[in-house]
């Protein structure tokens, strides 16, 4: 039995391209995985630990290889509880829409909380990074109102999986697949309706075999 950790990142809910994409996905995954846990982490209804202060000294004490104070030590329980949360899971999937060309702050949150050393980053002898987070797919379905295709002008502006794929592969994801919904709103509410409906067709498709 696997766990399947369900990110959704758009405050929109059912009016979201991405979720939509994502909730299809599930729907055919738990009809092909009826054994499978799956745990669903709204980053907008999560009230994730603010990551400044000691928190972040508390980091940066780890790097030094340096001892925690109580109060450090404190603060870090709480980034520690996202990060085992995140690596208890076998498989993921991220619901993410493109927001001014990159990703959603909460997202951008709860990234900054969860890329940490010796948790999901650590070094070689070399001093080389190494990703500690391995043998694990991930799912990005990503939505964006324009249109961003790879070879194109308009590719250059697209942070959104640029990003996701770069920063999972540094703590250590090599199996990441992407389904992307565009344009959402370029095109007009029909194309909308048509991309959605190839998305969520898509999704099931490839929850077949993940």
């Amino acid at each position: 039995m696997s766990k399947l950790l369900y990110l959704k990142c758009s405050p929109r809910k059912e009016r979201s391209y991405s979720n939509a994409a994502a909730d299809a996905f599930i729907a055919s995954y738990k009809e092909k995985n009826p054994k499978d846990e799956i745990e669903t982490l709204n980053l907008f209804e999560r009230e994730l630990p603010r990551f400044d202060g000691l928190a972040l000294q508390a980091k940066y004490t780890i790097m030094y290889g340096e001892k925690h104070t109580d109060e450090e030590l404190t603060a870090w329980r709480a980034v520690e509880t996202i990060i085992n949360e995140f690596k208890s899971a076998d498989k993921y999937l991220f619901s993410v829409p493109m927001w001014n060309f990159l990703i959603p702050y909460q997202l951008k949150h709860y990234i900054d909380i969860l890329v940490q050393p010796t948790y999901t980053f650590g070094f070689t002898e070399k001093g080389a990074y190494m990703g500690l987070v391995t043998g694990k797919p991930a799912l990005l379905i990503c939505s964006r109102g324009g249109e961003y295709p790879e070879g194109s002008e308009a590719e250059v502006f697209d942070f959104q999986t640029k990003y996701l794929k770069t920063i999972l592969g540094f703590i250590g994801f090599t199996d990441i697949k992407s389904l992307i919904v565009e344009p959402t709103l370029a095109g007009g509410p029909d194309t909308a309706k048509e991309k959605q409906e190839a998305a969520i067709h898509r999704a099931k498709e490839i929850a077949g075999s993940f």
